[in-house]
């Protein structure tokens, strides 16, 4: 963790420990400027996994959703959250807070404009899938300054702040922008939450972050609708079904309008991806048509299958935000499979 001391294992889904002010002074108060006091906005499946992960590590944390049964059930569960935007946000401005942005892309700029009016120059994350569109969207309200892009590569096919859980990052890895004038405090209380979080920091750029989930993350729902679409029809291909077709279209199971967002945000890339898949897809079409079987991508296939199976990371050791060159040696680092580290002399343990 990015803090010395013990952090609490999260609690299971519905049992958290005290929350808000009641766990204690912040870590920012408290002369740690690397882990703030956190204030979520928008409480549905990530932003709810990360609120509750975020206080089991011991975090001040307090959240904002638009939903009123969102905002009672976490209540009931024992979390300070409002259905008040303003008020949450003048919460946060009080004490420099990092603000999580936990929204779908179409309602960033709503949240965005209330940021600038209530919390102007608070330092500002967040999870969409997405960076340069988010990067965009604040630079418009002027709050580019403090802003670092943040995406957890996690999640299930469903949604809501009921389908959250505070283990949901364990393991998983967390993107954290490294993007040119990116503001090195920020960036690193970014990656602290993360660490507590239980994820891995990779950096990446934006736009070779969202080149790159084109191809792992937005192609894969696209297909898994397609397939799902393929096996509608049939009754017997549907009570056939078994694990390929199940695992293949797990996705698919998603809300429509969270798959729209992503691949709508993030069309150009989507385009170029979906592009290159279909052509291999015809190749082997020809292939099966003309008898000549599809060995190529069969083989080609199971070969990048194992690979990616097979793929190790190393830790990026002993860089310091805020050195010269630092942007550029994290987005190298990342390229090459680098996880970032907390140098051991800054408390990383």
């Amino acid at each position: 963790m990015c803090q010395p001391g013990t952090v609490t294992t999260p609690s299971p889904a519905g049992t958290p420990p005290a929350v808000g002010p009641a766990a204690g002074p912040s870590d920012h108060a408290a002369g740690n400027p690397d882990r703030p006091d956190v204030c979520v906005l928008g409480l549905g499946l990530i932003g709810g996994s990360l609120l509750r992960a975020a206080v089991a590590a011991g975090r001040t944390v307090w959240g904002y959703n638009r939903s009123a049964e969102s905002v009672r059930e976490a209540e009931e569960a024992g979390y300070d959250v409002s259905g008040d935007l303003p008020a949450v946000l003048r919460r946060a401005a009080a004490s420099q807070a990092l603000l999580v942005i936990a929204v779908p892309l179409p309602a960033v700029d709503g949240v965005a404009a209330a940021i600038a009016e209530h919390a102007p120059h608070c330092p500002i994350t967040d999870v969409v899938s997405v960076k340069r569109p988010m990067a965009d969207a604040l630079a418009a309200h002027g709050l580019d300054a403090r802003y670092v892009g943040g995406h957890p590569m996690a999640g299930t096919a469903e949604s809501g702040w009921s389908a959250g859980h505070g283990a949901l990052f364990d393991g998983a890895v967390w993107v954290v922008a490294a993007d040119d004038g990116a503001d090195p405090e920020v960036w690193t209380q970014v990656a602290c939450l993360a660490e507590d979080c239980g994820s891995v920091v990779v950096p990446a750029g934006s736009t070779e972050h969202d080149d790159a989930v084109a191809r792992v993350s937005h192609l894969p729902h696209l297909l898994a609708e397609a397939l799902a679409i393929a096996g509608a029809d049939d009754q017997l291909a549907l009570s056939l079904a078994a694990g390929s077709f199940r695992d293949g279209t797990r996705v698919a199971a998603t809300d429509p309008l969270l798959v729209r967002a992503m691949c709508e945000g993030n069309a150009d890339a989507v385009v170029t991806a979906l592009d290159e898949t279909l052509a291999v897809l015809a190749k082997a079409r020809d292939a099966l048509a003309a008898g000549d079987g599809i060995a190529d991508l069969a083989g080609r296939g199971h070969v990048a299958r194992r690979e990616y199976e097979h793929t190790r990371r190393s830790r990026i050791e002993g860089l310091q935000p805020g050195v010269p060159g630092w942007i550029e040696q994290l987005r190298d680092a990342g390229r090459a499979g680098g996880v970032w580290a907390r140098p051991l002399d800054e408390g990383h343990r």
